[in-house]
């Protein structure tokens, strides 16, 4: 279907709404007015509006209505904000006015009640009872510090100290999609509350691998947890969240484009277990107010991948780890904000500490194709045979990662007038320790004179270990200006604002090219392929930013409407990049552009116009282009940034029913939605793009006293997209998008 076909079927949804004269008991204020909104991160202030910064909060309910249980949930939702679904859990890309992470380091934070998670490979996961989701868009490292150059995310959970009783929610859909989840918030003590909250999910799939006819995106997953919540005085709040989660699942369902198949006969699967503990402790003395944020994290999962996804036996991949992550922040502030001056201080340290084995198995295919027909090409008339039809090249890391900062943030106020500066210290030091072995050989043979008699045997036998380290200093500043526009007018909950931040984004080490060094190296054996010195081809530099944004936060209270707006520019050195190197090479290689820059804008309004009926929209435009780039053999200045779509759109209208008190049921919810996203360039020569698509979805939901009904459908027109386009030794793949799904779910509060 087409975007204006999309876009007529999204109007006329509207108007199929329209509301009658009865009256009609009013949705959520949250659904509507972005200035009742409040934020509740420990490092923010307390209303959204008040802040210099493009920020967008998806309450717990419109989560609900999305069908949205993880952050991909509100993807393109959020202006600007692109989550793809593609691959496994474990590839949790996430692009934010142009900037982005598909390996490694992620380019947007995210806290989960007030708790860091370090690692992007745990970002994607389910979570239940979701309060809210605060997304703060450009850069926020002067508070959150590293990693946050694109964003941060904040998500809340349900207290048990707000609510009590049992809530269970069970969901049937497309793909043979099933899930369960039920919560137990109990409050024993007016001041002490507990929360146990359990939940499992399967996926058949949606996808099949045409090699065996099974499929290949399936998925079980499963987890508990545990919230506690204790305000033992009135100067005294201890929270302590604990979960536990499981997966197994399949995925990487990529389909290679010159046949149009997906076929590969290799087993893929991602396996993980993630486990996070986070202590917040929160005192308020007659002066000062201290909290501390203490966490745990520990991740044990393994990927395993027919890396050249076709039915030949090249090679396959498997890597596994293990990665412990300590966190610590506290944070000071006056326990009585003034009307004129506030402030903030703290101090951030962490570790992790990474084992990981990597191996690669070259097969019979990859033997032949890659290593012997390559070496008897350069030399036919004394050509070789390997030894074994398998062998692996193995690696082995241990990367521990130490960092600590210091952070400050002082607002002042004059009349009308908001002025905030801030500055962040920050200093980290990783430590790789590799090492790298193959035991194999082969036979040469004399073609020349012999007729193909053995003439010697060559042993291989590689053992490569050492040590890399890099010690990293930043500082990141900011500075906002924010104006209120005043009392007396239709305008004056409103007001405009200018912030200048610098981001940054953490160096570090590739370790998924150790695979390629020790292939050349073996290579070299043989007098052919080229070398690669380790160090510069394994690490990475830093990333960073500047960003220059104006922006408006507007509310008419008496028209129901609200909007915000922003303006943005940013130039960027070092950008991290992910890359394929050329040839018949297996591993992707993180490298830093020298300059790009990125610029554009984002609009979010929401308005009621009578109490029943409501319309949400957003639109984000990213223009994010190399300034400076060549890799040595191309120059690509000038050209889009990969993976980061131009434009992201957000439609929605929600008209709710009132059905009369005394019923069973007493309201029906209409929800109509259209999410846009592209144009998307899937490489840096910008040769191969993804057009811009629109999908369209719908929701009836169903509300008595305490149970709802849902009946949900997403991309209702089928339409057919890519989520994921790369290339494997030569290979061109693509991931599509999930087809028409069409689903139920029930929600039941005891």
């Amino acid at each position: 279907m087409s975007v204006s076909g999309l876009l007529l079927s999204f109007a006329l949804g509207g108007v199929a709404v329209m509301p009658s004269s009865s009256g009609v008991e009013s949705l959520p204020a949250d659904t509507v007015r972005l200035d009742e909104l409040t934020v509740t991160s420990i490092k923010q202030d307390k209303q959204l509006f008040s802040l210099p910064v493009a920020a967008s909060i998806v309450s717990g309910e419109e989560l609900r209505r999305l069908n949205a249980v993880s952050i991909k949930g509100i993807s393109d939702v959020v202006p600007n904000f692109y989550i793809p679904d593609y691959g496994s859990r474990i590839t949790s890309s996430i692009y934010v006015r142009g900037l982005g992470a598909r390996m490694d380091q992620p380019a947007v934070g995210l806290n989960v009640d007030n708790v860091p998670f370090l690692n992007k490979d745990a970002y994607d996961f389910d979570l239940t009872d979701i309060v809210s989701v605060e997304m703060l868009r450009g850069p926020q490292s002067t508070l959150y510090g590293r990693n946050t150059m694109g964003g941060q995310i904040n998500v809340t959970t349900l207290s048990p100290l707000d609510y009590q009783g049992v809530r269970l929610n069970a969901e049937l859909s497309g793909g043979g999609s099933l899930s369960a989840n039920a919560g137990y918030y109990v409050r024993p003590t007016s001041n002490f509350g507990l929360a146990l909250v359990g939940r499992y999910s399967h996926v058949r799939g949606f996808f099949r691998n045409e090699y065996d006819g099974k499929y290949l995106d399936w998925e079980n997953s499963g987890g508990i947890r545990l919230k506690a919540d204790w305000k033992p005085s009135s100067s005294v709040r201890i929270l302590n969240a604990l979960s536990l989660s499981i997966l197994s699942q399949g995925g990487y369902p990529y389909e290679n484009i010159p046949t149009g198949k997906i076929s590969y006969n290799n087993e893929c699967f991602y396996k993980r277990f993630l486990l996070n503990d986070g202590l917040t402790v929160r005192w308020k003395g007659e002066y000062v107010a201290l909290s501390s944020i203490t966490s745990l994290q520990y991740i044990n999962d393994n990927m395993t991948l027919d890396q050249d996804f076709l039915p030949l036996d090249y090679f396959t991949l498997t890597q596994k780890k293990h990665e412990l992550g300590l966190t610590q922040d506290i944070i000071l502030r006056p326990s009585h904000q003034v009307d004129t001056y506030s402030w903030l201080a703290g101090i951030f340290g962490f570790y992790k500490h990474l084992n990981m084995a990597a191996p690669v198995t070259f097969r019979d295919y990859g033997i032949a194709r890659l290593i012997e027909d390559k070496r008897n090409d350069a030399n036919p008339q004394y050509p070789i045979e390997w030894d074994e039809r398998s062998f692996l090249l193995n690696s082995d890391f241990t990367l521990p990662v130490f960092g600590l900062a210091a952070y400050h943030e002082s607002k002042l106020t004059l009349g009308r007038w908001n002025l905030t500066a801030g500055i962040r210290f920050e200093y980290e030091r990783p430590v790789l320790h590799y090492t790298s072995s193959c035991h194999t050989g082969y036979t040469i043979y004399d073609d020349y004179e012999l007729n193909h008699q053995p003439l010697r045997h060559v042993p291989v036998d590689i053992d490569d270990s050492g040590r890399l380290h890099k010690n990293f200093f930043s500082m990141m500043p900011k500075v906002g200006v924010l104006y209120n526009i005043g009392e007396g007018s239709p305008l004056e909950r409103s007001n405009l604002y200018l912030n200048i931040s610098r981001g940054y984004k953490a160096g570090g080490f590739n370790t998924q090219m150790f695979s390629d060094v020790l292939q050349q190296r073996l290579m070299g054996i043989m007098g052919i392929g080229a070398s690669y010195d380790v160090d510069e081809i394994v690490a990475y530099k830093p990333e960073s930013s500047w960003n220059f944004e104006v922006g408006t936060h507007l509310a008419i209270p008496a028209a129901r409407f609200s909007a915000e707006a922003a303006l943005f520019y940013i130039e960027c050195r070092d950008q991290q990049l992910t890359m394929f190197p050329d040839g018949l090479t297996t591993g992707r290689i993180m490298t830093n552009a020298g300059k790009t820059r990125s610029c554009g804008g984002e609009v979010a309004l929401k308005w009621s116009p009578v109490e029943q009926l409501s319309f949400n929209a957003s639109y984000g435009y990213t223009n994010a282009r190399f300034r400076k780039f060549f890799d040595g053999i191309h120059d690509y200045s000038g050209k889009f940034l990969p993976y980061a779509p131009l434009n992201t759109l957000f439609l929605q209208s929600l008209y709710d029913v009132s059905l009369g008190a005394g019923k069973l049921a007493r309201s029906l919810l209409i929800d109509v939605n259209l999410r846009g996203t592209g144009d998307i360039y899937w490489n840096e020569q910008n040769s191969v793009r993804q057009n811009f698509y629109a999908l369209l979805g719908a929701a009836l939901t169903l509300s008595g006293d305490n149970y709802s009904l849902q009946l949900w459908a997403k991309n209702i027109t089928d339409t057919k997209y890519h989520t994921f386009y790369f290339v494997s030794i030569g290979n061109e793949f693509v991931q599509r998008g999930k087809p028409f799904t069409l689903g139920l779910t029930l929600s039941w509060h005891l």
